[in-house]
C-alpha cells in the first residue's frame, strides 16, 4: 500500500493547493508538521520528515513542493530510513533573487544521489527558480525531470486546482514504483 507523505513549502499548503487535495486521495496520507512552518529551520524540517518516514515505514512516497523539496533532498542525503520514491514539484533556487530570506539555510551545496526513484516537475516561468537550478538539483540527485511549460510556481496562485495533469504524472510514477 502506498503511504503518501506530503512535504509542503513555507506555511504549509492551503486548502486550495493541489497538494492538499491529493492528500485526500490516499488513505493514511500524512503531512509533515515542523514547528517552524513560517520561519523555516532546516533541522526542524528534517526532523519532521524523519518522524513521518519512521511512522510510515518502507512504503513511503514523498510528495514535495517548493521549500519542501529542498528539505526532502537534505533529509534524503542523511537518513537511514527506507522510502520508495519522491515526487518533487517547484524546486526553488535557494540562492535565487526571489527566495525568501526567512528560509536561509536550505541551500544545497552538495547533493547525494538517491538510490530510489525521484521525479521532478519544473515550470519554465517559476519565479522561485528563474535559472533552472531546481532541475539541476533533481538530476544531481539521480532524478528524472519533466518540464511542464509555463505554470508559475505550480502552487495555488497558479490556478491549478487539484491539478489533474500532475495527478496523471503522479499516477504514472506510482505505477513505475509498483514494478520495482
Amino acid at each position: 500500500m502506498t503511504k503518501l507523505v506530503s512535504v509542503p513549502g513555507i506555511g504549509s499548503s492551503g486548502p486550495g493547493h493541489w497538494q492538499s487535495s491529493w492528500e485526500g486521495l490516499f488513505a493514511g496520507s500524512v503531512r509533515i508538521s515542523p514547528a517552524s512552518w513560517t520561519e523555516p529551520v532546516l533541522e526542524d524540517w528534517i526532523e519532521a520528515i524523519e518522524r513521518e518516514a519512521d511512522r510510515t515505514g518502507t512504503g513511503a512516497v514523498f510528495v514535495c513542493h517548493s521549500l519542501g523539496c529542498l528539505a526532502f533532498l537534505h533529509w534524503a542525503a542523511v537518513t537511514a530510513c527506507p522510502w520508495r520514491g519522491a515526487f518533487l514539484v517547484g524546486i526553488p533556487d535557494a540562492n535565487g533573487p526571489n527566495f525568501p530570506a526567512v528560509a536561509a539555510g536550505f541551500e544545497i551545496s552538495r547533493i547525494k544521489a538517491a538510490d530510489r526513484p525521484i521525479l521532478a516537475l519544473v515550470s519554465s516561468d517559476d519565479p522561485y527558480d528563474p535559472k533552472g537550478v531546481g532541475a539541476a538539483l533533481a538530476r544531481n540527485a539521480g532524478g528524472t525531470v519533466i518540464g511542464l511549460g509555463a505554470r508559475g510556481h505550480v502552487n495555488e496562485a497558479s490556478g491549478l486546482g487539484d491539478w489533474s495533469e500532475g495527478r496523471a504524472l503522479f499516477s504514472a510514477f506510482l505505477t513505475g514504483l509498483a514494478t520495482r
